[in-house]
C-alpha cells in the first residue's frame, strides 16, 4: 500500500449513549511518525475516541482512516497495524514475561520460532530479560507497564494508542516509559496519547488536541497553545515587603506594561517583550533602585494555564 498523508484522521466523528452525546463531531489529522497529544477532562470523551479509533467501538456518525484504512469497513486491516495500551497493564499474571510476549506472536501468527525471537528482542529492549522467565504477578507497576507496552509491539504496528499509559507509575517509571515512546517515535511509529499528565504531554506530543464536553476545543503545538495564553513574566520575590513600590516604579520604566504587585506577598511581576534582554534591564533597574531581591524568576505558561483557560478547570491526575 502506497504511503499515507495521515496515520490517523476523523472527521466528523460521534458517538452517543443512552441518548447523551459523548463525543459530538471530532476532527483529527496525525501526520506519520508523530505524537498526538489529546487531552482533557474527565468524562471529556478521550477514551471514547480511542475506542473507536482502535475499532472497538463502532462511531455513530463520521468517518475515520487509521494506517490508511477505515475503520468501519476495514476493521480487520486496522487492527493488524495497530497497538493499544490502557490505563492498566493487560497481561496474564500467571504467565511468565517471557510467555505472555511469545503467546500474543503465536496468536498473531508469527511462527513458533520467530514468536519467541520477537519475546525475547522485547524483553531485552524494555529492560527485563532478566525478569523474563518469572511470573507477571512478581513485576512492580512499571515493570508490568513496559511488558504491556512490549506486547502492544510484538506484531510491529504502525500506530500505537497509548490510553493514560502512566496512570499511577512513579516517576522513574514515568520516565523510563517516556524513553521507551521516544525511540518508537523515532523509529516512524504513530503514537496518539491520551494522558492526564501535562508534563507528559508536553514533552512526548508534536500536537495537543484538547477536548471538552466531546468536542475539539483547540488543536496546535504545546508552543504554540501556551501563547494564546499570554507572555512569558519576571516575577520578582523581594527580602522585604516594603521595598514593593520602589520595586515597581524600577520595573515600570522598563516593562512594555504596567507591573503586577501583592505587596503582602512582597512580589512583583511583569510581562516581558524580548526574553533575555528584557531580563537583564529588569536586573540592572532593581539594582539601580537598590532593591534587595530574594528570588529572580521567569515563568512561561504552562501547558495546565491553557487547559485552566479552554476549560475552567485545571487536570486532576488519577490516584496511583
Amino acid at each position: 500500500m502506497a504511503a499515507v498523508e495521515w496515520a490517523i484522521e476523523a472527521e466528523g466523528l460521534s458517538k452517543r449513549y443512552d441518548g447523551r452525546e459523548a463525543l459530538g463531531g471530532v476532527d483529527l489529522a496525525v501526520p506519520p511518525g508523530t505524537v498526538l497529544g489529546l487531552l482533557g477532562p474527565n468524562g471529556a470523551g478521550k477514551t471514547t475516541t480511542v475506542r473507536m479509533l482502535a475499532t472497538l467501538l463502532a462511531p455513530d456518525g463520521g468517518r475515520a482512516r487509521v494506517a490508511g484504512y477505515d475503520v468501519v469497513r476495514s476493521p480487520a486491516e486496522v487492527r493488524r497495524r495497530i497497538g493499544l495500551a490502557g490505563q492498566y497493564a493487560a497481561v496474564d499474571d500467571a504467565l511468565t514475561g517471557r510467555e505472555n510476549l511469545t503467546l500474543i506472536g503465536t496468536l498473531a501468527h508469527l511462527g513458533r520460532r520467530a514468536a519467541r525471537a520477537r519475546a525475547a528482542a522485547l524483553l531485552d529492549r524494555f529492560g527485563l530479560a532478566e525478569a523474563g522467565d518469572r511470573p507477571a504477578r512478581t513485576y512492580s507497576g512499571g515493570m508490568r507497564r513496559r511488558l504491556d507496552l512490549a506486547a502492544c509491539l510484538v506484531a510491529t504496528p504502525s500506530v500505537l494508542f497509548l490510553d493514560e499509559p502512566t496512570t499511577g507509575l512513579d516517576p522513574l517509571s514515568r520516565s523510563q516509559l517516556w524513553d521507551v515512546v521516544k525511540d518508537l517515535v523515532a523509529e516512524g511509529v504513530t503514537v496518539l496519547l491520551t494522558t492526564q499528565y501535562l508534563e507528559e504531554a508536553d514533552i512526548l506530543a508534536d500536537r495537543i488536541a484538547v477536548i471538552d464536553r466531546g468536542r475539539v476545543i483547540a488543536e496546535g503545538a504545546p508552543a504554540e497553545l501556551k501563547r494564546t495564553v499570554g507572555e512569558e513574566r519576571l516575577e520578582v520575590s523581594l527580602t522585604r515587603p516594603e521595598g514593593v513600590a520602589r520595586a515597581a516604579a524600577a520595573l515600570r520604566r522598563v516593562a512594555p506594561g504596567e507591573p503586577c504587585v501583592d505587596a503582602a506577598e512582597g512580589t512583583v511581576s511583569i510581562v516581558l517583550s524580548d526574553g533575555m534582554a528584557s531580563m537583564e534591564s529588569a536586573a540592572a533597574a532593581l539594582r539601580r533602585a537598590d532593591v534587595t531581591v530574594a528570588d529572580f524568576a521567569l515563568r512561561r505558561p504552562t501547558l495546565d494555564d491553557v487547559f485552566l483557560l479552554l476549560t475552567g478547570e485545571s487536570v486532576q491526575p488519577h490516584a496511583g
